[in-house]
């Protein structure tokens, strides 16, 4: 369903992809758009992330997801990792064996933005609006698109009984879309404020991972929804999906310096690939 004014001779595609009179991130210095600015800064502050429900229509939504359900069975690759909350071998301060190092199980399928091009989910990741929209409510004085050839944009796919488990970000925020949502399970479980930049609280960390802390949230997302998240010191994860029908995300990578790449390493990890 196209949208259009006939007296406008000429109009962004992208006007047809989000829904910008809810979200009027195109309109930096209008009133609507500071507004949504404090608003979405406040729920940072308080819960650590925020969410624009409804921010893709959702016959674009629906449009994206036929885009990138095909790639999957053939293009994919299958992420399967062995890890602690920490993504590290070793800790220091923590002995082998200590309970804030238990191990968990991820497993989804990604695709990268090299097989993404031409996409509903690229014109979005690159929108310079978006980009500076949430630089502004991060409070950085510009952000750029990851230079990075496979990591600036990705989908992750995932099945029935597939996670992505408890752990800490290495980043300072991740911003990502919800492409379809699960039948059931495949929530975003979270608990806030777990460590500080001064403070791991290693013992608080071994408490959630046995059940004895009472902290844990969950953030229910519709398919359309952006969502703004800091996880570099809260401990989160994707639970298990349950059902047929599969979970499937992007993942927007935005860094407040450009030129920002994976190493060779890190590519083979996540993408089994280096280029």
């Amino acid at each position: 369903m196209l949208r259009f004014c006939r007296n406008q001779p000429w109009r962004d595609p992208i006007r047809d992809i989000l829904n910008l009179d809810r979200y009027p991130i195109d309109q930096a210095g209008s009133p609507q758009y500071a507004s949504l600015v404090v608003r979405c800064q406040a729920e940072l502050a308080a819960g650590g992330m925020f969410n624009l429900d409804g921010f893709v229509y959702p016959d674009a939504i629906a449009r994206a997801a036929a885009e990138i359900l095909p790639l999957f069975e053939h293009k994919s690759y299958t992420h399967r990792r062995r890890h602690n909350v920490y993504f590290a071998d070793q800790v220091p301060g923590l002995t082998a064996g200590h309970p804030a190092l238990m191990q968990f199980d991820t497993v989804h399928r990604t695709l990268c933005d090299d097989q993404l091009t031409g996409m509903v989910v690229r014109q979005i990741y690159e929108w310079p609006p978006l980009v500076a929209f949430i630089a502004r409510v991060m409070e950085k004085p510009q952000l750029y698109v990851m230079a990075d050839p496979l990591a600036r944009l990705n989908v992750m796919d995932y099945r029935a009984g597939e996670a992505l488990n408890w752990h800490f970000d290495r980043s300072q925020f991740t911003t990502t879309l919800l492409i379809q949502a699960p039948e059931h399970g495949g929530e975003f479980e979270y608990r806030s404020d777990l460590r500080s930049e001064t403070e791991p609280n290693y013992e608080g960390v071994a408490r959630f991972l046995r059940g004895e802390d009472p902290g844990k949230h969950v953030n229910p997302l519709a398919a359309g929804t952006l969502n703004v998240f800091k996880g570099r010191n809260t401990l989160h994860r994707v639970s298990p999906v349950q059902g047929t029908r599969d979970r499937v995300i992007a993942v927007f990578s935005y860094y407040d310096r450009p030129g920002v790449m994976f190493s060779r390493e890190e590519r083979i990890g996540f993408f089994g690939r280096e280029a």
